[in-house]
């Protein structure tokens, strides 16, 4: 055991290549472990097909498909614990391309679980980790002022074309409030994106739980910060806005603008996940990765504009996409209790790390999300409030 904690250990990080897995990567490196990265480099995702010269020397990368049964066994091999991150994202594009999403993300998990299960694997394994997502609450928790806490049903197109984005107490109607959701409401995903996400959590929990490992489903919020990919656009409102003030093209801003994340930064959810993979407790189960704020994307929109002092106009255009939840927001309770961890980043903080790195990154095709949003539109997918 060095002297940070972690045993000299060999860790599998499927999707190791990209935003989140880089950064894993060489925190696990730093700390003494030995690194094994499975990816595909999927076009959509990775702006390159090579791990960046610091890593590439440093971890063992094997090509390939997280479906692909025969690469699996040798990704396996001789591991300590590992860290599931390959999926497909994206709450939009979930909506439509239904079987790829379903594919990937459950398939994939289904021949990792299988190849562990069936080989020799389980010798060595002492956790698992999955990227579960905040997308499968759906709305997530309310308070209601005659039914206490409420989880509201998925917001219906015509309440959303009259203008009504606000959810509403599933049981009488009114008015609702937003508090932070715990572990331990109802998963009610709104997405074929969380749906997946939600099968890949439990499977993993369930599998975990079977074997005796340690198994976490880690519920990320809306990671953000420097690496991410500027030229997925069905993916980060920061990094599509961002491309859109760089070139002084209109900003449009969903619904009323008055809807929120909770934008987590990612050297955030890195330290959040390394903690759960060297884990020294016994624990299987669900937490939230956030940052315990809400911030509504008006807000950001302005932020991002202010800070490249961009001619772009931030327009409020009452259009809204199917899927779309209203706000989210995480109770970090959980968290702090397993991994004695309270995140450390405000948003104004990685907000400006994140544009610090965005303004001195190339320019991506700024016809890149009016094509995603057709695409949605041509689906009957996204409507307007008149």
């Amino acid at each position: 055991m060095n002297s940070r904690g972690f045993v000299e250990s060999l860790i599998l990080i499927t999707g190791g290549a990209g935003f989140i897995g880089q950064r894993v990567s060489r925190a696990l490196l730093e700390r003494g472990c030995n690194v094994r990265i499975l990816d595909n480099f999927s076009p959509q995702v990775h702006s390159t097909e090579t791990l960046p010269g610091d890593l590439a020397s440093r971890v063992e990368l094997i090509r390939a498909d997280v479906r692909d049964r025969e690469a699996m066994k040798q990704c396996l091999s001789g591991v300590n614990a590992v860290l599931h991150l390959a999926a497909e994202t994206g709450t939009a594009q979930s909506m439509y391309e239904i079987q790829h999403y379903f594919d990937v993300n459950v398939l994939g998990t289904a021949v990792l679980l299988d190849v562990l299960q069936n080989g020799d694997c389980l010798k060595e394994l002492k956790t698992v980790v999955v990227a579960s997502s905040r997308a499968i609450y759906g709305e997530g928790q309310y308070y209601c002022n005659e039914h206490d806490v409420v989880y509201p049903a998925q917001r219906e197109r015509v309440q959303l074309s009259a203008g009504h984005f606000e959810p509403v107490c599933p049981l009488c109607g009114n008015p609702v409030s937003l508090v932070p959701t715990v572990e331990g409401a109802p998963l009610n995903p709104m997405s074929i994106y969380g749906l997946t996400k939600q099968m890949q959590e439990q499977a993993v929990l369930l599998f975990a739980r079977t074997n005796g490992i340690n198994g976490f489903g880690l519920r990320y919020q809306n990671v953000y910060g420097p690496g991410q990919s500027l030229k997925n656009p069905y993916t980060g409102i920061l990094a599509v806005f961002s491309n859109l003030a760089r070139q002084a093209q209109p900003i449009e801003i969903y619904e009323d603008g008055l809807e929120s994340r909770d934008f987590v930064y990612v050297d955030d959810v890195v330290e959040a996940t390394v903690r759960s993979l060297n884990f020294s407790g016994k624990f299987v189960g669900a937490l939230n990765v956030g940052s315990g704020v809400a911030t509504d994307v008006l807000t950001v929109a302005q932020e991002i504009k202010s800070y490249f002092n961009s001619e772009s106009t931030v327009n409020v255009t009452g259009a809204f996409r199917m899927g779309d939840i209203r706000h989210n927001v995480a109770d970090l309770r959980r968290l702090e209790q397993v991994l004695g961890f309270v995140p450390a980043t405000s948003f104004k903080q990685g907000l400006t790390r994140f544009l610090d790195w965005a303004a001195g990154q190339e320019f991506e095709d700024k016809a890149a999300y009016q094509r995603s949003v057709a695409e949605l539109s041509a689906r009957g997918l996204m409507g307007k409030h008149h």
